[in-house]
């Protein structure tokens, strides 16, 4: 899904036509991304908003190496994270050891609820949780990376993981006995 490079040459000259394109083109699925980072919708357009002005900033620095389209991506999470550590300095430190969690959960209970529900569910994650758990469970990176990332532990970052499932289970587990 890359675009013509004229559109990126076009970007690189300010043309606000190549832009819009750009714009038009990445904005649904970047909002998605956004919106799976974000607690709510008014933070994922923040997001949204800083993203494309990063990839337009930092359009000079694409290497043309790999595609476009990942490149987008890449700069969408790192504004994401970026913008998550920039809340973590505003809000005191809140302290989630105590939460309890199921350790197992019907495998099927997923097939349950629907996609909107569980973007939901996943939005009123803590920021840590929700954070680990994209970077982990929908982007694919490793603790690793993921502790890289975010400057935290490499123990912190798959403790976290595992809590966000855990809250996640008695969410989902909630939801569906609310429903009974």
């Amino acid at each position: 899904m890359d675009p013509d490079p004229k559109l990126i040459q076009g970007c690189l000259n300010k043309d606000p036509k190549a832009q819009e394109a750009i714009y038009r083109l990445y904005a649904p699925i970047m909002y998605g991304v956004c919106l799976r980072y974000a607690r709510n919708h008014m933070e994922a357009e923040d997001i949204l908003q800083d993203g494309f002005i990063k990839v337009f900033m930092f359009l000079k620095d694409y290497r043309h190496e790999g595609s476009f389209g990942g490149w987008v991506h890449r700069t969408f999470i790192n504004t994401a994270i970026n913008y998550y550590r920039l809340k973590a300095k505003e809000q005191a430190d809140l302290s989630l050891d105590n939460l309890e969690f199921t350790a197992s959960v019907d495998e099927n209970i997923i097939d349950t609820i629907s996609t909107n529900e569980l973007l939901g569910l996943i939005q009123e994650l803590p920021e840590g949780y929700r954070m680990v758990f994209n970077l982990s469970i929908i982007e694919g990176y490793s603790h690793k990376e993921i502790a890289s990332m975010l400057d935290i532990k490499e123990s912190t970052s798959k403790s976290q993981l595992s809590r966000a499932r855990g809250v996640l289970q008695n969410k989902i587990l909630q939801l569906k006995s609310n429903r009974k």
